[in-house]
């Protein structure tokens, strides 16, 4: 196979993986990203199996697990009644799988080394404004090219993506805290409290922050998108007041929070691109699909996407058009797949309706203890419900 000269806009997740990816693979690969050095935005994910797999094939995945904390379950209650709402396990008979929990700085760090080992070119200080003719355009003045690929992974604020989502009604407010174990919470699960769909609140232990010692939790609560100024005129004491009525287990963290600006607003929304590639320029993670991170698969579309892409420009011999295609398609109906099922969960957890809840609480959940339903609910969030390269081989 021919070495490449390839541009990559934006060192997210997807960014790092495919550097890596593309890197081992011997081509030549060029990183910009617009911060003067590289660096995590965010605060808790979930790495799914199918990430850690991608991982793993990187070299990334033994520091990932180092830094990061296995969660084997996610349960959560209705805050007024107690009655549990979601519980999904990812140890199935016969395959003991896990998800992990992991601040975003430590899988950046754990991409950022293995895309530097692997001997990318990374160039801070260059956001990326435009591409035409096999060149890239930055902000302040100043072109590089020409490359023979340029893929776009610089994220929701893409500047070269078409890609027109449509706003979510909710967001929620995040912030990391030190874990607490007079919480009496396990360490292995993911937690949640409801009040209908217009609250909610939970804790992820997320494991160790790069270069730290002591454990971390992620911390979050809805919250509607157009409400964080009036959140942020509330009183502090009202709000943690509230959060501890709702869920007493949540007092130890949130008495952590002495300042509003310790919680950071994340706003979503919910769109995909029919074709991931327009112009010369392929688009993966955010900047090509974007949905609710109510499945907990923002994480895991980005690594796939770069793994995806990666092995079909490996297949393709080069060929970058073909290779382009050959990503398409891999990833065309497991994209499609959870963006179907995120749009279908998130209104039950995340809005202002009062039938859905109510039809989440004493239809659906039961439902989903009835085999072969909680099978499904595992492999779902476990990543593989569908081939996640699809046909790709």
């Amino acid at each position: 196979m021919k070495t490449l000269e390839i541009a990559i806009a934006g060192a997210g997740i997807g960014g790092l993986a495919l550097a890596a990816a593309l890197r081992q693979d011997g081509h030549n690969v060029h990183l910009f990203d617009q911060f003067d050095a590289p660096a995590p935005v965010g605060s808790g994910l979930v790495v799914q199996p199918v990430g850690l797999e991608v991982l793993d094939a990187l070299g990334a995945g033994a520091t990932a697990r180092a830094l990061g904390n296995p969660i084997h379950r996610m349960l959560g209650h209705e805050a007024e009644t107690g009655r549990p709402v979601l519980d999904v396990a990812y140890d199935a008979p016969g395959d003991p799988r896990f998800g992990l929990a992991i601040h975003r700085a430590a899988l950046f760090q754990a991409l950022h080394d293995v895309a530097v080992q692997a001997g990318a070119r990374i160039v801070p200080a260059h956001r990326v404004i435009g591409a035409t003719e096999r060149r890239l355009r930055f902000a302040g003045g100043g072109e590089a090219g020409p490359f023979d690929l340029i893929v776009d992974a610089s994220g929701a604020g893409s500047c070269l993506s078409p890609l027109r989502a449509r706003p979510l009604g909710y967001g929620a407010l995040w912030a990391t805290v030190d874990w607490r174990p007079e919480a009496g919470l396990p360490r292995n699960e993911l937690r949640q409290r409801y009040r209908r769909a217009c609250r909610m609140l939970g804790v992820l232990p997320v494991g160790r922050l790069p270069g730290q010692d002591g454990r971390k939790a992620a911390i979050f609560w809805s919250l509607p998108a157009e409400a964080h100024a009036d959140w942020q005129a509330r009183p502090l004491q009202d709000w943690r007041d509230e959060a501890c009525r709702l869920w007493p287990d949540f007092a130890p963290f949130v008495a952590q929070i002495t300042d509003h600006d310790q919680m950071t607003m994340a706003r979503y929304s919910h769109g995909t691109l029919r074709r991931p590639m327009r112009d010369g320029v392929i688009f993966i993670g955010d900047a090509a699909h974007r949905a609710s991170p109510q499945l907990g698969q923002g994480a895991n579309m980005a690594l796939l996407d770069a793994w995806a892409l990666a092995q079909a420009l490996r297949l393709a011999q080069g060929d970058t058009q073909v290779a382009a295609l050959g990503y398409a398609r891999a990833r065309r109906w497991h994209v499609r797949t959870y963006q179907l099922m995120s749009r279908l969960f998130t209104p039950q957890y995340q809005s202002d309706s009062t039938v859905l809840p109510w039809l989440r609480d004493r239809v659906l959940f039961p439902l989903s203890t009835v085999p072969p339903l909680p099978r499904t609910l595992t492999r779902l969030v476990c990543g593989d419900l569908l081939p996640p390269t699809g046909s790709l081989r």
